[in-house]
Order: C-alpha cells, then sequence, then structure tokens
C-alpha cells in the first residue's frame, strides 16, 4: 500500500448544501489538505437542488447521490462498488448525523471523524420516525466500532464515546483549526454594545434562550441590538417569538451571509453567543476568539472544551433566560473586563491550526489504512 492514500469520505452534506455547517468546513480543511499533499479523496454526500452529480472542491472530488432523505440508502452500495473495484485504500466516516456502519458490510479499514451524536437531542429536532432511527443507529456504535480507530474534536467528545463503551484508548482528541488569514483579530476597545449569534438556526441550538435573554438585557441596555446569522428550519418559530416579545427593533435576522460579511460581524460585535445543548467544539466559538471577541455560551459539551470560563468568555451553568442575561449585561456593562477577555481569547485562538489537525489526521489515517479488519458481516 502506498503512502498516497485513496480515501472514501462520507458525510451526508457537502460544503455547497444549504444545511452545511462546521462538520463541512472541517472536513474540506482538513482533507483538502491530504490532497495537497498527495492523497486522493472523494466525497459520497446527498444531492439538494439544482446540485450536479459531480463537484470538486479543495481537490477533493464530490459524488452527489440520492436526496437528503434517500442518500442512506445508496450509501453502502456504493461504498461496496468502490471496495469491489480496489479504488479506496480507507474509508473514512464523518459522525455527525448518523453512522454509516460500514465496518459490517466492508473489509476496506475504517477511520471515525467524529464531531457530536445528537443522542435524545434527536427527538426535539426531526420527525419521530427519523428520530428513532438515529436513535437505535447511535447505540450500535460501541459494538460496530470497538475496533475501529476514532478521531474527536474536543475531550468532551471523547468522554461521551467513552462513556458510549467505546475504548478510550482507539480515542485521539484532535482539535479543529482556524483559518486566521480569513478571521483577522480587530481591537476590541470601543465597541457598539452589539451582541451576535453565528451559526444553523436549528433547535438544539436553542436560539429561543438567546431571544427571551435579551428581552431582559433590553431593560436595562435597549441600545445592545442582537443580530442572528444563519438559516434553518427554525428561523420562522424565532422570528415569531421575536415579535411576540416586542423585539423586532432589538433582534433581526440578516440570514445566511458570505465569510467576509460573518467576519465583519465578529470584528464589530461585543459578544459571541452559543447557547447550543451540545456541541463536538463549536468552530464559531474559535472563530470569534479569532477576531478578538469573547464568547458566552451554555456551559455544555464541547462549548466547554472551547470556552475558557472567565479567561476567553463566560459559561453559563443554568440555560435559562436570566443567568444568560446576567453574562450578557456583565460584559457590556463593564468594557475593562470585556476587553481583557478578548485579548486572552485572541491569544487562544492562536493554538489552533488547521495545518495542525491535518497533519494529525494524516497520522491516523496512515496507521488506520494498514490495520487489518474482520468485519462482522460483509454481503457477497
Amino acid at each position: 500500500m502506498t503512502e498516497r492514500l485513496r480515501i472514501l469520505l462520507l458525510n451526508e452534506r457537502c460544503h455547497r448544501n444549504p444545511l452545511a455547517g462546521g462538520a463541512e468546513v472541517h472536513l474540506f480543511e482538513v482533507f483538502g489538505r491530504l490532497v495537497e499533499q498527495g492523497c486522493e479523496a472523494e466525497l459520497l454526500c446527498c444531492g439538494f437542488d439544482q446540485a450536479e452529480a459531480r463537484d470538486e472542491h479543495r481537490g477533493v472530488t464530490i459524488t452527489r447521490v440520492g436526496s437528503r432523505l434517500s442518500y442512506y440508502r445508496h450509501v453502502a452500495g456504493e461504498v461496496r462498488r468502490r471496495a469491489n473495484a480496489g479504488c479506496i485504500d480507507l474509508i473514512v466516516e464523518a459522525h455527525n448525523k448518523v453512522p454509516f456502519l460500514t465496518p459490517l458490510y466492508t473489509r476496506v479499514p475504517v477511520l471515525v471523524v467524529h464531531h457530536h451524536l445528537h443522542g435524545i437531542a434527536a427527538f426535539g429536532q426531526v420527525s419521530l420516525p427519523i428520530a428513532l432511527g438515529s436513535y437505535a443507529l447511535e447505540q450500535l456504535i460501541p459494538l460496530v466500532y470497538r475496533q475501529a480507530p476514532i478521531i474527536t474534536i474536543s475531550s468532551s467528545s471523547k468522554v461521551d464515546l467513552v462513556r458510549r463503551g467505546l475504548p478510550e484508548s482507539h480515542i485521539d482528541v484532535v482539535p479543529c483549526g482556524i483559518d486566521r488569514a480569513l478571521h483577522q483579530p480587530a481591537d476590541p476597545e470601543g465597541r457598539a454594545p452589539l451582541v451576535v449569534s453565528v451559526g444553523r438556526l436549528e433547535p438544539y441550538k436553542i436560539i429561543d434562550l438567546l431571544i427571551r435573554a435579551i428581552a431582559f438585557v433590553a431593560k436595562e441596555m435597549p441600545d445592545a441590538p442582537l443580530k442572528i446569522l444563519g438559516r434553518g428550519q427554525d428561523r420562522m418559530r424565532l422570528e415569531a417569538l421575536a415579535r411576540r416579545l416586542d423585539l423586532t427593533e432589538a433582534v433581526t435576522f440578516p440570514g445566511f451571509v458570505d465569510d467576509e460579511t460573518k467576519v465583519a460581524h465578529l470584528q464589530q460585535a461585543a459578544a459571541l453567543v452559543q447557547c447550543s445543548k451540545k456541541e463536538g467544539w463549536g468552530l464559531t466559538v474559535t472563530e470569534a476568539n479569532a477576531c478578538g471577541t469573547p464568547v458566552i455560551a451554555t456551559d455544555v459539551p464541547g462549548l466547554a472544551d472551547s470556552v475558557q470560563d472567565g479567561v476567553t468568555g463566560l459559561l453559563v451553568r443554568k440555560a435559562a433566560p436570566g443567568p444568560l442575561a446576567a453574562a450578557m449585561l456583565r460584559l457590556l456593562t463593564d468594557p475593562a473586563y470585556r476587553v481583557r477577555l478578548a485579548h486572552r481569547a485572541e491569544a487562544w485562538s492562536r493554538g489552533f491550526s488547521w495545518d495542525a489537525a491535518a497533519s494529525h489526521i494524516h497520522e491516523a489515517a496512515l496507521r488506520a489504512a494498514h490495520r487489518q479488519t474482520t468485519p462482522a458481516f460483509v454481503p457477497a
């Protein structure tokens, strides 16, 4: 086997999918670099409206099969066809929706890149049948992937996997990087009391909590606006909540914006707020830090790794409007304290590099590709 691996990536979405997020950024930042180093990589993902069946990004070939709902029915056949043709050395499963269970039907070595699992949060995210299916598949992970090497992006995620029954010795933590050419620091002094939220508008992100909290903030600081950047299935409900709380002037929804506009907002903001129920890491946290912006986040797995409480931002231990509003007011009413956190946040962000992440994952991929595998079941 050559050192220049032929890699098949499995992830539901590509970078152009309207539902794409941090997991897709992570995959292309890492495997785009591996392609530059001589590897071949193909991403097998789902299609979407007006998407071409074949595409390419950062040297990674993109093959789209099926729709969002039919995609997983196509995966096993596509994987087996490539495996039988002998054209792949390694399968990389990205775990941020459901596991693909490839060790059950192929002898090709598998490396798992784990972002996060939804667990019971799936029941508030998708319909009951899909949530039940997702939850059931997650229960198979300790059995199917007991021998597989796993890369995860935070210590919290590793703890979660070990609690599920996976061997600690098989799990390595490789944090996300940061695009420092794009995310440049701005002077934190003298910023307006602007609060921003950046990311998918999905139920598990509980942005309704942030809107309810800004209602408390507005009573003391009516000039402290909230901008919610992003798109997703929860937008209409969130806009209705802002209207119901008479916050239409204080809370605005710019929607999906390009990277340059996103960075401009981060460079102007007094704080980024991230109040998800759970994250693998929270890539927007590091991006905000690199722009010289402290982050207020709920004290949950992933965010508790990316936010250093009282150093680079504030962690809110009780996910309720009152405590979240109190954290925002602490930063907005004490500019000197906010600036100290901003400088520490920017310094903290310098420790994260996509080059370093890609190097670690390349080494893990080489080790995984040389492992001998014995699947539990391989169809003829």
